[in-house]
């Protein structure tokens, strides 16, 4: 029941909405001024309608929006992230709170605009810095920390807490796009002679990298039973990943359409074969001290490689060699490269990356697309060059 109260020339309309996990009674309030040109029975009447509209917005649970950002996108981690994000995932939304929390984290939920997140998200397209590197934020990032907010204010929606999401109508300002720094075909070629002489493990790590296009935590979580060393099939089933709070662990691949089988050449696979025998050899030479695990990439007594270890070493490796670094994932990059520029569809490029959706694997190599189809013109061109074949006929004429 509606309590209301005359305030001067408007009303406030007070209604109880139960009591929240405290047992504490909560009210949500609304004021109403009528217009200048209203008769007191047109008042009581549009009173009484503003009174059940407001009632009703209670029910559907719109007055529980009155919490605050912060509090409300706790209740999310817990019951929402927590129980249906990776832990990857989770941690890296985790990290995100920290710059949302200090600007939308006092406001109530109800009462955020769309500009107000605009505003959030230009200040960090503009100023954002990266804590560690000092480096203005990348547009990825600032995407990311409006996806997390999106996400909270979807779930209030779903909830029946709000009945649209303000962040629907944020734009996240152009910035600069930066080329993807990948190999050439030579200095991949460079790079191949370089590995002859280096750890068994690093050149089996960076061949399956360049050879099966594979993402660094899907290498670091193959283990042997995934090897068909007879029909030369890699098959990815889950992940190794590392947080602060849990350490290295083992996770579902990023998506379930990463789980595929990959069909590699036969020089990657006596690579596999050889690493094989060295954990056989090394496991017999330590005896107790072998950490027993399944896993190809691990440490000197068997224990897991560390996540961030391929890269360290490169890094290094490059640098000993006077060679140009590029990171692990641009191996990736350009294992796509070569599909693509060998003229292979979308579709099987997405599932050999194993992209959820074609569209992530056009949206991200769409110049590589376009290059490649530009050639197209080229070979048309070259195939209706009739004058090209005049030319041999008179050749064999004279």
């Amino acid at each position: 029941m509606a309590n209301v109260t005359k305030r001067g020339n408007s009303y406030r309309i007070r209604v109880s909405c139960g009591y929240d996990v405290n047992g504490k009674q909560v009210f949500q309030a609304r004021s109403w001024r009528p217009p200048e040109n209203m008769t007191d029975r047109q008042i009581k009447k549009e009173l009484e309608r503003q009174i059940v509209l407001f009632e009703e917005e209670c029910k559907i649970g719109r007055v529980t929006a009155a919490i605050k950002f912060q509090n409300f996108a706790e209740q999310w981690f817990d019951e929402y992230a927590v129980l249906n994000l990776r832990k990857t995932s989770l941690n890296r939304q985790r990290q995100l709170t920290k710059r949302v929390y200090a600007a939308l984290g006092h406001l109530r939920l109800d009462k955020i605009t769309s500009r107000d997140i605009q505003k959030f998200v230009n200040d960090l397209a503009v100023n954002g810095r990266n804590i560690q590197t000092g480096k203005p934020l990348s547009r990825k990032t600032v995407i990311h920390h409006l996806s997390l907010i999106s996400s909270i204010f979807s779930y209030a929606v779903k909830m029946d807490m709000l009945s649209t999401n303000p962040c629907t109508k944020v734009t996240v300002p152009k910035g600069e796009k930066k080329e993807k720094s990948i190999y050439t075909i030579d200095e991949v070629k460079q790079l191949f002679e370089l590995l002859e002489a280096a750890p068994l493990k690093y050149r089996a790590f960076f061949m399956l990298a360049i050879y099966g296009g594979f993402r660094r935590g899907e290498m670091l979580g193959l283990e042997w039973k995934d090897i068909d060393f007879d029909t030369r099939v890699v098959n990815i089933r889950r992940t190794s990943n590392y947080t602060n709070k849990n350490g290295t662990f083992t996770d579902t691949t990023k998506t379930k359409s990463s789980q595929r089988s990959i069909k590699l050449a036969e020089t990657v696979i006596n690579v596999l074969r050889n690493l094989k025998s060295e954990h056989d050899t090394m496991r017999e030479e330590l005896g107790n001290q072998w950490i027993e695990n399944d896993r190809l990439f691990v440490q000197w007594n068997g224990k897991p490689m560390a996540n961030n270890t391929p890269y360290t070493w490169l890094k290094r490796f490059t640098e000993k060699n006077g060679m140009r670094f590029c990171d692990v994932h641009s191996m990736r990059h350009f294992h796509a490269s070569l599909l693509i520029f060998a003229g292979v569809d979308p579709a099987t490029v997405s599932a050999d990356l194993g992209h959820s959706a074609i569209s992530t694997t056009t949206g991200i190599y769409v110049h590589m697309f376009q290059e490649a189809q530009a050639r197209t013109s080229d070979v048309i061109a070259n195939a209706l060059d009739f004058s090209k074949t005049d030319k041999t006929e008179e050749k064999k004429a004279s």
